[in-house]
């Protein structure tokens, strides 16, 4: 609650104390309802909160007394503006043009040079074309006094009056404030109309590229100085605050990236009648004395536009009652507008006494006794007091906003805060930062001065849009050869289809880049298959061994019992022997685990690595990939190799029925649930198809009967420079920093393998240009491997807030802005989208090709994928989908999630080698 007036206690005699409290509790009792209790206080935040997200949402706007209007600032200065700007300032009684140098040369440094001009009241009561008119004039004016005439020079324009902005360059006058009332203006963009004036004028060449408010300006302004100021608040002959919203609460705003500031125009809190329990009977009176009754009614409250009004009607109404001045009510008392802020202020500066006091009272020829002087310093008081209480409440309902958005249980913050009646009345900083901190203490709060606030601020906004938009066209300029255009697609597709074929053919196979291998599975699951099968499972860092057991009939049905079994980086990167002997270790360990040691049972080997086959059995390693640099294996034959390995063991035998890929293993177990499937996908750590294709097409294979699964082994498309022309420059330093240099190019530029390397170098060119993390290239940005994929689809989740993409990249060690983090996304999903494309593009070609080789006008098919990329990105599936249907307009693709296609799969495939081998003997 308020505190009693400070009385210095020298040796008076006891009946002027007397006087002196009984003064004091006269006030109290007749202005006991403006003496708010921090009770009180809490339930005005409350409110205010409510009414903050009641503006925010799209349906609720509309009836919001509290507008919260976007104003597309969107960042705050970061240190790294430069340049001369031009400002205009309007929204009080003197019109400001300026020049201000921003330079960001060793310490950051803004100088401004400035003119001021009156507002006549014929100006600000005439016609709009008047009002912007005078403003051309006057900026004409001040460009020609510096020089300026005929510079092509960015404008920003401070405009203290509630807009509707729908760009940052562009505002909707909503209605007039502060004794404004021109004509023609309201639901006009001011903007245009300023443009309108401009080029009347000859020499005058300036890009307005900021509408601001001078609050918005006041928090630009000493968020220049201190980058933690995200909070504006003028508190003079108007009343309003700013702050930085999180974009996915601003309904009113398309896009959730980001932040933005919101102006609140708070005065209009109350207007529908939710502070009337805490309006007085003067605060009513007052109103309807106003320029707008029943309108802006919280400012009315609290700005010193209306605070000395307030205290005279107390005062005329006290001395009316016999209170004061013995009943005598002086003409200038009756007068409106007599009693002004300055006088208020005056009056409450304790050190001096009374002094201040009686001689303003004199002045007003009132002839106040000393218990008047003090009665009346104690109304000034309590009503300047509310005031600082009831912005308090306000401010600390956007501070708790503001630390909820952070999900943090201690804010640190600055509020930039400027007017009038926080800079002279000589106890309102003081009351304001203390009743803040009561109510909010949970949050450490600095108060920063702005100097030249509304102006410099205008500026300051103009000179982060300017660096925005350099750096937007520097970033744009990075990732637009990611962007891939259907033109672009579409030879994709026709170059995959070039290859494919070039694979098929005898003469051409051995210089394919796509090296379509048979696997010499001539079938899919039928229904019938049956039986215990093992299947092995090698295709990445983990190993595992599968007992499936497959039924027929009607009850048809597949279980599985497995054991992963970890491979070092010393096994993969060792010999071939090493391998084979630890793989085999694995297996003996599952069999006397599942109690199978003595059976002989049919087994699939999933071997996820490029292989040539001459029978279903039989599997020659063509080169590893995946980072797996065994030696001694490629060229060999990887059953013999397995079959051996047994052999030294000598604990057990295996009857190795199918050495097959994942590819192939994702496709059967589709075709098994569904038997249109004859494609498979694997959209994962590597990439890779295979289809059922016609014997009579695959020359490198005798037979033209039936049909036959060919591993595409897809990855190598390119090898030949036949995509060259896509490849950026992070690509290729991706490339040259692999185990493979020079291979697989098109599986590093869609595999989840290599996304997140693709990325982290993007991310390093674009902080060596200062776009990205402050300039500063961190130590852990510097080491390869470091951002996995699995990032890239946690970064890119819809339901992922950048608060939350902070943090990863602070787990990362990278230090991030919220402006670093929609760049950081923006990244990953130029990166993940164009994998997803190219990847649609090559399986168009496919689908493309079975079409024909169907001779149907019209093709169905299914194809099966598996794959984390696929699975777990959240935007991958969808945009290859979209590219295949694009591309391949004739072909109904349905897209089936396979489940342990390389388990599961590897067994179907071991089973139905075993029925047509059956079938074949019979």
């Amino acid at each position: 609650m308020c505190p009693a007036l400070q009385v210095n206690v020298s040796p008076r005699s006891h009946v002027v104390m007397k006087r002196k409290i009984s003064s004091f509790a006269q006030v109290d009792r007749y202005l006991y309802h403006m003496r708010l209790s921090d009770d009180v206080l809490l339930d005005v935040m409350a409110r205010f909160q409510a009414e903050m997200v009641k503006g925010l949402g799209r349906d609720t706007n509309p009836t919001a007394t509290v507008k919260m209007l976007p104003s597309f600032v969107r960042s705050l200065p970061d240190g790294s503006e430069k340049g001369d700007f031009l400002a205009v300032d309007l929204g009080g009684s003197q019109f400001r043009a300026l020049q201000v140098k921003v330079s960001n040369v060793g310490k950051q440094s803004c100088q401004l040079e400035s003119k001021f001009y009156p507002t006549p009241k014929e100006v600000i009561q005439g016609s709009g074309a008047e009002l912007f008119d005078y403003v051309a004039d006057c900026l004409s004016d001040f460009m020609e006094s510096k020089n300026l005439k005929y510079k092509k020079l960015p404008l920003g324009f401070t405009f203290s009056f509630p807009c509707r902005q729908t760009k940052l360059e562009e505002g909707v006058l909503l209605n007039w404030t502060k004794h404004f009332k021109v004509r023609g203006v309201q639901d006009v963009d001011v903007v245009s109309s300023l443009h309108k004036a401009l080029k009347k004028h000859k020499g005058i060449d300036v890009d307005v590229l900021a509408l601001v408010n001078d609050t918005v300006g006041t928090m630009m302004t000493c968020g220049y100085d201190d980058q933690r100021c995200e909070v504006g608040l003028i508190i003079g002959t108007g009343t309003n605050a700013c702050y930085m919203e999180d974009m996915r609460h601003i309904d009113l705003v398309e896009g959730d990236e980001g932040r933005m500031c919101i102006n609140t125009e708070w005065g209009a809190f109350g207007d529908d009648g939710a502070l009337d329990d805490l309006r007085t009977e003067f605060d009513r009176e007052l109103d309807l004395g106003s320029l707008n009754p029943g309108k802006q009614l919280f400012e009315k409250m609290i700005s010193s536009l209306y605070l000395g009004e307030l205290v005279r009607l107390i005062l005329l109404k006290m001395t009316k009652e016999g209170l004061l001045f013995n009943g005598k009510v002086s003409t200038a008392l009756c007068t409106k507008g007599k009693i002004e802020m300055r006088h208020v202020s005056a009056m409450e500066k304790y050190k001096e006494g009374l002094s201040n006091t009686k001689e303003i009272l004199t002045e007003l020829n009132l002839f106040p006794s000393e218990e008047d002087c003090i009665a009346v310093q104690h109304v000034c008081t309590i009503v300047s007091f509310r005031s600082a209480n009831l912005c308090a409440a306000a401010l600390a309902a956007i501070l708790t906003r503001l630390r909820e958005n952070k999900k943090v249980l201690r804010l640190r913050t600055t509020v930039g805060i400027d007017g009038t009646l926080y800079k002279t009345h000589p106890q309102y900083a003081k009351r304001l930062h203390k009743v803040v901190r009561r109510l909010v203490p949970n949050c450490d709060v600095r108060f920063l001065l702005s100097t030249n606030g509304s102006a410099r601020g205008a500026a300051m906004v103009t000179a982060v849009a300017y660096r925005l938009a350099a750096q937007r066209k520097r970033i744009d300029a990075v990732l637009a050869p990611f962007l891939l255009s259907l033109e672009t697609l579409r030879e994709v597709k026709n170059k995959m289809r070039t290859e494919l074929e070039y694979g098929l053919k005898r003469e051409t196979q051995s210089r394919a880049t796509v090296k379509m291998l048979p696997t010499y599975v001539c079938g899919t699951p039928d229904g019938t298959e049956k039986g215990k099968f093992l299947a092995l499972d090698l295709g990445g860092t983990n190993f595992r061994v599968l007992l499936v057991k497959i039924r027929s009939g009607r009850r048809k049905s597949v279980r599985m019992y497995n054991k992963i079994f970890a491979i070092p980086l010393e096994i993969m990167q060792g010999t071939g022997e090493e391998l084979f002997d630890h793989i085999v270790q694995c297996i003996a360990d599952f069999l006397e685990y599942m109690g199978i040691k003595g059976a002989r049972l049919p087994l699939g080997f999933t071997f996820s690595f490029p292989c040539r086959q001459a029978s279903i059995d039989k599997g020659t390693l063509v080169g590893w990939t995946k980072g797996f640099k065994a030696t001694d294996c490629e060229g060999e034959d990887v059953v013999d190799m397995l079959r051996e390995a047994i052999k030294r063991r000598n604990e057990f035998d295996l009857d190795i029925v199918a050495v097959v890929n994942d590819t192939v293993g994702t496709m059967m177990t589709c075709g098994y649930e569904d038997p249109n499937c004859e494609i498979g996908l694997i959209a994962g750590t590597g990439s890779n198809v295979c289809y059922m294709e016609d014997m009579k097409n695959i020359e490198i294979v005798e037979g033209n009967e039936g049909k036959m699964c060919i591993n595409t082994e897809w990855g190598g498309f390119g090898d030949n420079g036949c995509i060259d022309n896509l490849r950026t420059e992070y690509d290729k330093e991706v490339d040259e920093g692999s185990l493979n240099p020079g291979k697989q190019r098109y599986e590093k530029m869609t595999s989840g393998m290599y996304l997140g390397e693709i990325v982290r170098q993007i991310l390093i060119s674009l902080t060596r240009q200062g776009l990205l993390f402050r300039g500063q290239i961190s130590e852990s940005l510097r080491r390869r491997g470091i951002f996995e994929t699995k990032f890239l689809s946690q970064i890119e989740s819809d339901r992922l807030a950048l608060l939350q993409v902070r943090r990863i990249l602070q787990q990362l060690g990278l230090d991030s802005t919220c402006e670093d983090s929609i760049i950081v996304k923006e990244v990953c999903g130029a990166v993940s989208r164009r994998a997803a494309q190219l990847c649609g593009a090559g399986l168009a070609a496919i689908v493309e090709k079975k079409r024909e080789n169907r001779g149907v006008e019209h093709l169905q098919i299914t194809v099966g994928v598996d794959g984390t990329l696929y699975k777990l990105h959240p935007h991958f599936s969808r945009v290859l989908r979209e590219t295949v249907k694009e591309l391949a307009p004739q072909c109904d693709v349905n897209f089936m999630l396979s489940e342990d296609g390389s388990g599961k799969g590897a067994a179907l495939i071991t089973a139905v080698a075993k029925r047509l081998h059956n079938v074949g003997e019979n």
